[in-house]
């Protein structure tokens, strides 16, 4: 099966490890064996198996990096590793696997790659792309480990940062965790008001209690008063039965009022008689019911100068605002960037079945640079979108949106100037044509006024529409 021998230091990464990582390669070819044993041996600990029973107990057991496993079989089944590799990848997905085979077909490697092997080699092999392989496999398998780690050390519940402004809301929130003073959370849209609130409640000694969202924004005026009081049956026209309403649901619990400052006036007036004697009244009712409920609001509008000029009621104010909690826009929080891209790169590739994606260093810079008005939703939202429409396991500078690039530099330069470099002249010429393109589509075709507009002479310009075919 070998056709290649020694090859240079590529492991230089995995030699400075101790222990050294240990590779499992089970083949009956002893040849084969040994001298993928000898290519081997300086950057690993290898194990040896010559066949596939008990396999899976054992990489259970021992702490194996990788397995390489020979598919072919003596027997009925002569590529019967095909469903050793499935096992070994349903046991361990984080196990790397790289199958060999004497077989030619494509059809087998297509199955080997679907069975979970993470590459596929066929004879003759050549043992030193095989060990290239096998050391990048593992490095990059330890570089999502590792990005995976510090995605955990930078979650606070349902948040990842580790910036400053959010070490600062974290605290916040698991000072006021504990009590049952109201809250009130600002913030620009899409920063995480709600998953803040959620976080709170997560905290609190209401946790199993219910929680009750209900966004004041989204409703028209004549629904919003009967989803926050409830109804009694006949009170308007539709109420065909009696309903509790968000306050009444919130009983024991946490209500969530977001956008509160989208309430009339009247509403604010009912509200506010509840967070004083804690009873609420039913649209049509007469009954007092008595609830016991936290109250956290959400708003990212300046309830100051609302309540200064009359828009919301003054002593509403002082009742919601006992405690504000301030969530920083992501302009402000640059650091939290490269996590949050990798927290939704995982989450979204794992939602649409794809391979891991990452992001370019140049990518990167312009996500950076960018002002985000959205925030965290924005940015959500973006990659959503780049997982599905760029090629590849990365996403460059130039596969961004140009709203994103307009604002970045080391975008601009990334893809003016590639890292491989480019042709100049091949460049110029483009632009050129491009100049030529836009100002003759500006004219309705006119070469005059197009060179009117490019500062050309007409003979210049009627020579550079001819060289570039225009």
């Amino acid at each position: 099966m070998p056709s290649g021998q020694s090859a240079s230091g590529t492991g230089s990464s995995l030699t400075s490890q101790a222990p050294l990582p240990t590779v499992c390669i089970v083949t009956a070819d002893d040849e084969f064996l040994d001298v993928l044993t000898h290519e081997l041996s300086p950057w690993f600990k290898v194990v040896a198996r010559d066949g596939y029973y008990d396999l899976a107990r054992l990489t259970r057991e021992s702490h194996f990096a990788a397995v390489l496993l020979d598919i072919d079989t003596q027997g009925e089944d002569p590529y019967g590793g095909l469903h050793v590799l499935d096992e070994l990848r349903h046991l361990n997905e984080n196990l790397t696997l790289i199958s060999l085979s004497r077989a030619r077909a494509r059809s087998v490697e297509k199955q080997a790659l679907s069975a979970g092997a993470d590459a596929h080699f066929r004879n003759p092999v050549d043992v030193a792309e095989l060990r290239t392989t096998l050391v990048d496999r593992l490095r990059q398998r330890r570089e999502e480990a590792e990005r995976k780690k510090a995605l955990e050390f930078s979650r606070f519940q349902d948040f990842i940062g580790v910036s400053e402004p959010m070490r600062l809301v974290y605290d916040a929130i698991q000072q006021v965790a504990a009590s049952n003073i109201n809250v009130l959370i600002r913030g620009e849209s899409g920063t995480g008001k709600e998953l803040a609130a959620r976080a709170i409640v997560a905290l609190s000694r209401r946790a199993t209690k219910p929680f009750i969202r209900l966004n004041c924004a989204a409703l028209p005026e004549n629904l919003i008063e009967s989803e926050l009081f409830g109804s009694e049956r006949g009170a308007f026209t539709g109420a065909t039965e009696a309903r509790p309403g968000h306050i009444e649901l919130a009983d024991g619990g946490t209500l969530f009022l977001d956008e509160i400052a989208t309430l009339t006036l009247p509403l604010q007036t009912k509200l506010l008689r509840v967070l004083e004697d804690h009873h609420v009244q039913r649209l049509g009712g007469r009954t007092l019911r008595k609830i016991d409920f936290r109250l956290i609001s959400a708003t990212n509008e300046p309830l100051e100068e609302m309540a200064r000029t009359g828009r919301f009621r003054e002593d509403l104010y002082y009742r919601i605002h006992v405690i504000p909690i301030h969530l920083p826009p992501l302009r402000e929080r640059i650091a939290d960037i490269p996590l949050l891209c990798e927290h939704f790169l995982q989450v979204h590739c794992v939602a649409n079945g794809m391979l891991l994606k990452r992001f370019t260093a140049d990518a990167l810079s312009a996500l950076e640079e960018h002002t985000w008005p959205g925030n965290v939703r924005e940015l959500e939202n973006l990659i959503q979108r780049l997982i599905v429409t760029t090629r590849g396991d990365e996403i460059a500078a130039s596969d961004l949106p140009p709203r994103v690039l307009a604002q970045s530099i080391a975008a601009q330069e990334a893809i003016l100037l590639p890292e491989d470099g480019t042709d100049f002249d091949q460049q110029i010429r483009q632009i050129e044509t491009a100049l030529l393109s836009t100002a003759l589509r500006r004219t309705m075709g006119s070469k005059t006024a197009a060179a009117r507009l490019l500062n050309l002479d007409i003979q210049r310009m009627k020579y550079l529409c001819r060289k570039n075919s225009l």
